[in-house]
């Protein structure tokens, strides 16, 4: 199983140096993790977990203030990259952007998690899966680098996760249209990853706030691999 950790806008360089040392301290070579630190966290160093990008602008380099390029990426041999999280959306990113990112992370070999949800009101209104077939008509669903993340955005940071049913129906539901794994994300934590981990067509669950301290995050991992010691 596939554990994807989103640390959002928390830890400096100093506290992932950290972070980073106790995971390396617990996992094995087999665990796949992969842990999405702000950029400006990053520093050059082998650990026994991949590194994601949040964020990225599609260039090389060149006139994008603030913006974060591929060849910065590269410097810290960042291979995987977030794109559609709910929270960019909201901050404007528009599906033709989404498109350009999709199309420049292919071009450059990355790994695509690319995340879809519906907001409450459409999930209240029986809309889910309409909505992310829409959502799902603006990438290349047979690139063999994609993971396709659920986040119903009603249910990330908020405590209240979807139950396994709804997960399972939901995923089941994209499985129909992609053979890509897939993650289920969405207030995922140590009393739900259980019931979570064992749904038939979930690869992998994207982790928030969970995921933000190192012990609590491996205490995740723990309950489905069963093998990691309790951490004192």
């Amino acid at each position: 199983m596939r554990f994807l950790a989103n640390l959002k806008c928390n830890h400096t360089r100093a506290s992932f140096a950290k972070y980073a040392e106790i995971l390396d301290a617990n996992l094995s070579a087999n665990d796949d993790v992969t842990v999405f630190p702000p950029f400006s966290a990053l520093y050059l160093a082998a650990h026994k977990f991949k590194l994601g990008a949040q964020n990225f602008y599609p260039c090389e380099s060149g006139a994008h203030t603030g913006e974060i390029g591929k060849a910065m990426l590269d410097e810290f041999g960042v291979k995987s990259v977030l794109i559609g999280h709910s929270e960019r959306r909201e901050l404007g990113e528009s599906e033709e952007l989404l498109r350009a990112k999709f199309d420049f992370a292919v071009k450059a070999g990355w790994q695509i998690v690319y995340c879809i949800g519906e907001n409450l009101s459409v999930n209240e209104a029986g809309g889910t899966k309409e909505f992310l077939v829409e959502q799902l008509k603006n990438i290349d669903l047979g690139y063999e680098r994609l993971l396709i993340a659920y986040e119903p955005v009603w249910a990330i940071g908020t405590g209240k996760s979807a139950s396994a049913e709804q997960i399972e129906n939901v995923l089941n539901f994209i499985r129909e249209q992609t053979s890509a794994p897939l993650l289920y994300g969405g207030s995922v934590n140590v009393a739900n990853i259980g019931g979570i981990a064992g749904i038939a067509n979930c690869d992998g669950v994207l982790v928030g706030t969970a995921s933000w301290d190192a012990s609590k995050f491996l205490e995740l991992i723990r309950v489905v691999s069963h093998r990691y010691t309790s951490l004192s």
